[in-house]
């Protein structure tokens, strides 16, 4: 029985090995690029999640930072503003928005970051740099 849970650590072992020097084959360049469209991406959704946040909870929209959020969100959401309504709750004291393109635009945002990464990766490993 300890020879086949050993067995396994060392086929884990030979795993991971494998994967991170997939890694190193890859030029820096590439590493460098993937990472700064994860980064970029990052900080789109982060934005993105706080305008959704914010317009779900029925943020003043006359404060200081929800202005600057909003204004800097509005050309990221506006390709998808169309596409569902938002839904609109009126309460006592603040108006809740559901805003759809706000999580469209997150999904697709993502998607075509990972399309990028994915087609450098393509074009590289046509390129004989890695394989």
């Amino acid at each position: 029985m300890d020879n086949s849970h050993k067995k396994d650590d060392n086929n884990e072992f030979k795993f991971k090995k494998l994967h991170e020097d997939e890694q190193y084959k890859m030029p820096l360049w590439y590493l460098k690029s993937r990472h700064g469209i994860y980064y970029a991406l990052g900080v789109l959704e982060v934005l993105l999640a706080f305008r959704f946040i914010f317009k779900l909870l029925g943020a003043n929209p006359i404060s200081g930072f929800v202005i600057f959020l909003y204004s800097i969100t509005n050309i990221f959401i506006a390709p998808f503003s169309g596409i569902f309504e938002s839904f609109t709750t009126n309460g006592l004291s603040v108006q809740s928005v559901f805003e759809p393109a706000s999580l469209i635009a997150m999904l697709i945002y993502g998607i075509i970051a990972w399309g990028v990464i994915k087609l450098i990766k393509i074009n590289l490993l046509k390129d004989n740099y890695a394989k």
